[in-house]
């Protein structure tokens, strides 16, 4: 079996479909037409699917360009098998909302974990007014401390 190291092994991959994960959590699919020695790829007839749930949605983006270092999965897409998937697709506008919705969802339950994560310092000093450290504690902590101090 012979293998090729780096971006090299992609050259068998060129002209067929693959989804590729993103850093910042889009997914594309689309056929692979270039790549470079940075993994840097180029895709055409490409679309990025949203996943919501139970139901999805394909915003067309055409011709795309990624940079390598964005590149967190790539797979080939098996065009042989059949697709028997639960999703449902929806329109753009419908996944979209979803979308939105579920972002919102999520921001109001992380809202007060946020405040709750606030740093408090205090610094330590020796008998001799010499910095001993600095301990970095969140708000939860705080009552503990304040125990602590009375004690």
């Amino acid at each position: 079996m012979n293998y090729v190291p780096g971006t090299a092994s992609l050259i068998d991959d060129i002209d067929k479909k693959h989804l590729v994960l993103l850093r910042d959590g889009r997914t594309l699919i689309g056929y692979l037409r270039s790549i470079d020695q940075f993994a840097n790829l180029v895709f055409h007839q490409t679309v990025e699917r949203i996943h919501v749930g139970k139901k999805f949605g394909d915003i067309p983006r055409g011709i795309f360009i990624v940079r390598g270092e964005n590149v967190v999965l790539l797979g080939e897409i098996d065009l042989d098998k059949p697709c028997d998937t639960f999703l449902q697709q929806v329109s753009i506008e419908e996944i979209l909302e979803e979308q939105r919705m579920e972002q919102q969802a999520k921001q109001e339950t992380e809202k007060p974990g946020f405040e709750c994560r606030r740093l408090r310092t205090f610094e330590f000093w020796g008998t001799r007014g010499r910095l001993h450290s600095s301990v970095e504690f969140h708000d939860d902590d705080w009552e503990v401390l304040k125990i602590m101090m009375v004690n």
